[in-house]
């Protein structure tokens, strides 16, 4: 009887250790990625030079759906495709559209030119775009911040547009 009072009671002990210290690992872990989320979604500001990191997934998200700016600042965007997949099935871009532009009527238009990484040719619509990105690649544009107000992004690789979007705000 004694050993097994002992034997449940080192059991007891070893799972209610160990049940706590993944508890407290896992929530450990959950505010490393918040940590290191919130540094890199952060918009770094030097004297008159915005610098922005934004990332899209294999999930079809970017890690921001806001980013905020000051008029006439440079913008230096680094923009990286996170995930693994090939451009040719998930490739990832970012293009910052006019004030008024229609996503959606952008959207589609874009799917005619495949060709030209789904951004179309002779349009005003566009301020910036990056070029289109496989899994694991990066790039860098350097753009002036357009006048104060409110500015739609997106990919526009085909179908990605209802989900990847955001709004650039300039101060």
């Amino acid at each position: 009887m004694k050993k097994i009072f002992v034997l449940f009671l080192s059991a007891t002990l070893l799972v209610s250790c160990g049940g706590d210290g993944k508890k407290e690992e896992e929530k450990n872990d959950s505010l490393k990625i918040g940590n290191s989320a919130e540094t890199t979604d952060e918009v770094e500001d030097e004297e008159g030079v915005t610098k922005v990191y934004l990332t899209g997934s294999d999930q079809m998200k970017f890690n921001k759906n806001q980013i905020t700016v000051n008029a006439g600042d440079e913008v230096v965007l680094t923009f990286e495709h996170v995930g693994k997949l090939p451009k040719e099935t998930m490739g990832h871009n970012f293009v910052l559209l006019k004030k008024g532009t229609n996503v959606q009527e952008f959207g589609q238009e874009a799917l005619e030119y495949k060709e030209n990484d789904y951004i179309p040719e002779n349009t005003d619509a566009i301020i910036v775009h990056t070029k289109m990105l496989g899994g694991g690649e990066k790039t860098q544009i350097t753009f002036q911040a357009p006048e104060k107000g409110n500015y739609d992004y997106i990919c526009s690789f085909p179908g990605h547009v209802a989900l990847m979007k955001g709004i650039l705000t300039v101060k």
